[in-house]
């Protein structure tokens, strides 16, 4: 039995089919500069043709979400930083056209790597994907078509590019097991679009499983069994009946309301990073949107977006959830999530530095764009705004006043907006946190970014091994943050969300619930088992079940505590 992480839910029983991809020695040769060159563009045209093929024969298994992926690979594929460094390294050094692409596609790769926000640092393998794809055809490599397998089998591979996993059939394809990847994965994420089961991240798997081999792939619990014996076999047939049966139960839940047993009604929202992810939101019952992440807008361009492009996004948003509140946080950017075409300064911590709100208000004339977008696109849903990394109650004031003067600016030109925008902030500093009765009078609602919120009260970066033992959600410390931050805003009437990871955690949900939170926002696949949960709950006893852990010592206390009393 090998462990790895559980990437895209379900039980499958299978043959073991290797993917075995051709090993190629790239050595440095000396050339003739025109001929390389030609060579290079040829593969370049020909790797397009095939992305936009894989792309079609998508069309209909994959979100539309997901089929932007290929586009993505086709923006490399035309990059002029990638495209023009191969060109200039073939005729400045006269190298063959292999060697090139792979020394300065090696650099994009190690910068991406080397990011510590999980998304960004995934997206390497989006370069690994339309970089290796071009060098085959430069060397004349033939590349596996999966969509050719034509019997039930798991698929086993060091790793699944965005195109491998485009070309799985539902039908033979049973699932998949990788020696690499995380939950963001594009490969990961495409497999929950198509409800494939997949484990990732599991060491040597490719050295200790054979083609042909029996496989169990629990993809609940991170677990691949080989060549297993005939009653455990039988053992999780009855297993992947029973999460299948459950899955099902779970869409009885799309339309219900989020009630307790005693009728105590919270929000479920979901969290999403572009206009295509409200598909997701509607189709799992969510209530609204409760983060709206900004930054890709900018991330994926080549420039800062304008404010048309801008309010397109954003009127797209609003126009999707037809009236159902949408909150949209302002740039958040810095740290680490950079940008091509802005020098951020060199600072020994930058979570700590120079980002998200800090960068909007002394770089005034990029918030400003970004607040005229918004404020237009309020005439076409129910907008709320959020300032992130918000640590004082100077800096709220100074946000507050610049989204004024715009919206006054908008309406003296005789611009629609909306007559029931509200502005808030993100409560993830604890001494926000601990001033929230007062932040309460000026901001319109709170909603909790846990994330970042445990790193900075535990001073532990949360991407590091050496100390990930501090990443503890259900530390009583947290808890009393939280619950200092929900009656700072009940003690004002405003309501109080949370839109970190925990929000959509089942153990967290019930605790959460007894301390008073109004809105969870998580990803939209974890709503419809939230709403579950909420259904099977009584307030008044989570209450008191809330009161509990804000006395206990440890995490593993209140773990105990919630998983004792919630059955």
């Amino acid at each position: 039995m090998l462990k790895g992480i559980a990437a895209s839910s379900g039980i499958t029983i299978a043959k073991a089919y290797k993917l075995e991809t051709p090993e190629i020695i790239i050595e440095c040769k000396q050339c003739d500069p025109q001929q390389e060159i030609e060579k290079f563009n040829k593969a370049v045209e020909v790797s397009k043709k095939d992305i936009a093929i894989i792309k079609e024969k998508a069309v209909g298994r994959l979100s539309d979400e997901d089929l932007q992926i290929f586009d993505a690979h086709l923006m490399v594929c035309e990059d002029p930083a990638l495209c023009d460094g191969v060109i200039q390294m073939i005729e400045s050094e006269q190298v063959n056209a292999e060697y090139a692409l792979d020394s300065v596609a090696g650099n994009f790769i190690s910068i991406f790597e080397s990011l510590e926000d999980a998304y960004m640092r995934e997206r390497a393998a989006d370069i690994k994907d339309v970089t290796r794809r071009i060098k085959y055809h430069i060397l004349g490599v033939n590349i596996a078509d999966l969509s050719l397998i034509n019997e039930e089998v798991i698929i086993v591979a060091h790793d699944l590019t965005p195109s491998d996993t485009a070309q799985l059939n539902k039908q033979y394809t049973k699932g998949f097991a990788t020696e690499i990847g995380g939950r963001t994965s594009h490969s990961a994420i495409m497999a929950r679009s198509l409800e494939i089961p997949a484990v990732v991240g599991v060491t040597d798997i490719m050295s200790t499983v054979k083609h042909g081999d029996m496989l169990i792939l629990d993809a609940l619990k991170g677990k691949v069994l080989i060549n297993p014996d005939e009653e455990t076999i039988a053992k999780y047939r009855v297993e992947a009946r029973k999460y299948e049966e459950e899955v099902a139960a779970l869409k009885e839940f799309k339309d219900k309301e989020t009630l307790t047993v005693d009728d105590h009604h919270v929000e479920l929202a979901a969290n999403i990073g572009t206009p295509n992810d409200v598909a997701a939101v509607l189709e799992n019952g969510g209530e609204g949107v409760g983060l709206y992440r900004t930054e890709f807008l900018y991330m994926g361009a080549k420039d800062w977006p304008s404010e048309e492009e801008q309010y397109e996004a954003y009127k797209k948003v609003l126009e999707s959830m037809d009236g159902k509140p949408v909150v949209v946080r302002t740039l958040d950017i810095g740290g680490d999530k950079h940008l091509d075409y802005y020098d951020f300064p060199e600072e020994m911590n930058p979570f700590l530095g120079y980002r998200a709100v800090r960068l909007c208000l002394d770089q005034k004339d990029i918030f400003r764009t970004q607040l005229r977008a918004l404020l237009r696109a309020s005439a076409y849903g129910k907008l709320r705004i959020m300032f992130p990394m918000i640590a004082t109650i100077n800096e709220f004031k100074e946000a507050k006043q610049v989204y004024e003067e715009e919206k006054e600016k908008l309406v003296a030109e005789g611009v629609a907006i909306g007559d029931d925008i509200q502005v808030g902030m993100m409560v993830e500093i604890p001494a926000a946190a601990i001033l929230a009765d007062q932040f309460a009078k000026i901001a319109d609602f709170f909603s909790i970014g846990t994330n970042d919120m445990i790193q900075y009260s535990m001073a532990a970066d949360r991407m590091s091994e050496k100390v990930s033992y501090l990443y503890q959600p259900y530390n009583p410390s947290l808890l009393r943050l939280i619950k200092m931050t929900i009656d700072g805003a009940h003690a004002h009437g405003k309501w109080c969300g949370m839109c970190g990871e925990m929000a959509g955690e089942p153990d967290a949900i019930p605790v959460l619930l007894g301390l008073g939170l109004d809105e969870f926002s998580m990803s939209a696949t974890s709503i419809l088992r939230a709403r579950k949960i909420v259904n099977s709950l009584s307030h008044k006893e989570m209450k008191d079940l809330a009161a509990k852990a804000l006395k206990l010592e440890t995490q593993e206390e209140v773990l105990k505590l919630i998983r004792s009393t919630v059955k």
